[in-house]
C-alpha cells in the first residue's frame, strides 16, 4: 500500500481538487501525507530601477507575494488534513520556476505516490508546467486531479490502458497498491494499428493480474490515434470508472517538454483522476 504521499499545492490555480483528492486518499490508506506549495518568483528581473524602485526591492517583493500564494494554499490543505486526522508535514516556500521542478521532482523521489493537479490550457501559469515536468524527472507515479474534480474519492473502479508497452507495464506495477483494493478492473486495449507483442498481449496481462487474486475485464477498441483519448474517456464514463492507470509518454530534455499524443490530450481533457507512470 501507499504509505508515504506527496501533494503538490498550486499556488497561482484552485488548490480545492488536490487536496480533497489527497486527503480522500491519504485517509483510504492510512498514508502520511506531506504538502508541498511553492510560490514561483520571477525570474531575470533588469538590475536598473524600474520606474525609480530599486530592483532589489522588486525582487524582494516578488519573493514576498510568491510566499503568501504559497502559505495561503499550505493553510487551506492544513484546516483539511487536520479536520481528517491525517498524519501530515507541510511546507511552503518560494523560488524561480526552474528550480521549482527540481525541488518538487526530488520530493516526489523520496514518496509512494505524488498527487498534483492537472493542467489548465486555458491559463498560462507555471503551475501548468511543474506537474508535467515533474512526470518525466520524478521516477515514480504521479496522480492527475482533475482541475474539475469535486469529491468523493474511493479508488474501487479502475481501467487500465494497455498497449503492452514498457511504459504501460511500469504504470501498472505502480498502481498494483490500489488495483489490489479495487473492486472491479477495465483492461481498456485500443489498437491503432501497432501490434502488442504476444508475450505482452492483452490476455497476457488479464492472466497475470488474475493470478494475483484481480480478476478483470477487457473493452477492445480498434481506434486510430487521433480517436484513442476519446473511446478511453467514454469507456471510463460507460463503466463508471473511479481511475485510469496509464503510461505517461513524452520525455523531458533540458526541461523542454515532448509529451505523446495521447498523453497530452489526456492531460488536457481527463474526467476522472488519472495516475500515469514514466
Amino acid at each position: 500500500m501507499f504509505d508515504q504521499l506527496l501533494v503538490l499545492l498550486p499556488t497561482e490555480r484552485p488548490s480545492r481538487p488536490v487536496i480533497d483528492g489527497s486527503v480522500l486518499l491519504a485517509m483510504a490508506c492510512n498514508a502520511h501525507l506531506d504538502a508541498l506549495a511553492i510560490g514561483y518568483e520571477t525570474a531575470n528581473l533588469p538590475d536598473a530601477a524600474i520606474g525609480g524602485v530599486p530592483a532589489a526591492m522588486v525582487v524582494e517583493e516578488t519573493r514576498r507575494r510568491a510566499l503568501e500564494r504559497a502559505e495561503a494554499a499550505i493553510s487551506v490543505f492544513e484546516t483539511e488534513a487536520k479536520c481528517a486526522g491525517i498524519p501530515h508535514h507541510c511546507r511552503a516556500t518560494s523560488t524561480t520556476p526552474g528550480a521549482a521542478i527540481s525541488i518538487a521532482s526530488a520530493a516526489a523521489r523520496v514518496h509512494d505516490l505524488t498527487i498534483a493537479l492537472q493542467p489548465e490550457p486555458e491559463r498560462d501559469t507555471f503551475d501548468n508546467d511543474v506537474p508535467q515536468e515533474v512526470l518525466f524527472q520524478a521516477g515514480g507515479p504521479i496522480l492527475f486531479m482533475p482541475y474539475i474534480f469535486r469529491g468523493p474519492f474511493a479508488v474501487r473502479r479502475i481501467g487500465i490502458c494497455w498497449d503492452g508497452s514498457r511504459l504501460a507495464g511500469r504504470a501498472v506495477r505502480d498502481a498494483m497498491p490500489l488495483l489490489q483494493r479495487a473492486d472491479a478492473i477495465t483492461v481498456i486495449s485500443l489498437s491503432n494499428g501497432d501490434a502488442i507483442p504476444a508475450e505482452a498481449s492483452t490476455d497476457r496481462l488479464v492472466r497475470y493480474l488474475a493470478r494475483l487474486g484481480l480478476p478483470a475485464t477487457v473493452v477492445n477498441f480498434p481506434a486510430n490515434h487521433s480517436e484513442i483519448q476519446p473511446a478511453i474517456l467514454s469507456v471510463a464514463a460507460d463503466e463508471r470508472l473511479d481511475l485510469l492507470v496509464m503510461g505517461g509518454y513524452g520525455h523531458s530534455r533540458l526541461q523542454e517538454r515532448f509529451l505523446g499524443g495521447v498523453t497530452r490530450a489526456m492531460l488536457r481533457s481527463m474526467t476522472v483522476p488519472t495516475l500515469m507512470s514514466h
